[in-house]
């Protein structure tokens, strides 16, 4: 997974990171949304959510292929793919300017594979002529988006499998910079 580039002016190679696509999902990814998904769930979250709610978040969606490729036929599905793998993707609602999911395989989280998926959901936002993107996130998500411009609309609380899961609402104004 790890390539080799030539540091600049060095003349030495040095190790870097797994070079990411960023594309439409395919049918083919689904299987690796559904294991994105679960260790995100899983292992991702595991600092802001106890064990019973995790096990209850990530139920509420199947570890199933063919249910991750019917949420694409739902959603504009961005991916970030690494060795023709995705590891990592965001599901965008373009209607009503809703961004759906987002989720990075654990072990690649806070590389900015989420942040690039982002940029290109807004992106295709502001083409389809949307002035703000909302989200409603978990508590993983939150700061980081909050850091990246997002407005905090305050918490709401969801039931997922008999446990109740805090998250929060966040919109973000696209384009220009409000004032």
């Amino acid at each position: 997974m790890n390539q080799t580039v030539e540091a600049a002016g060095e003349g030495k190679r040095r190790p870097a990171g797994p070079r990411i696509l960023y594309r439409q999902a395919r049918a083919r990814d689904a299987a690796d949304q559904a294991e994105v998904f679960h260790h995100a769930v899983m292992q991702g979250a595991m600092t802001h959510y106890t064990p019973a709610q995790r096990e209850a978040w990530d139920t509420a969606l199947p570890r199933d292929a063919s249910a991750w490729a019917a949420r694409q036929t739902l959603y504009t599905t961005l991916v970030a793919s690494c060795d023709g793998r995705c590891v990592g993707f965001l599901e965008l609602d373009l209607e009503r300017g809703r961004i759906v999911t987002l989720y990075v395989w654990p072990s690649l989280a806070r590389r900015g594979i989420g942040s690039t998926l982002l940029i290109h959901a807004e992106r295709l936002l502001t083409e389809h002529g949307h002035a703000r993107a909302s989200i409603e996130a978990s508590l993983t998500l939150t700061e980081g988006l909050i850091r990246r411009g997002w407005r905090d609309l305050g918490e709401e609380w969801v039931e997922r499998g008999g446990e109740r899961l805090c998250r929060h609402r966040l919109e973000k104004r696209l384009g220009a910079v409000e004032t």
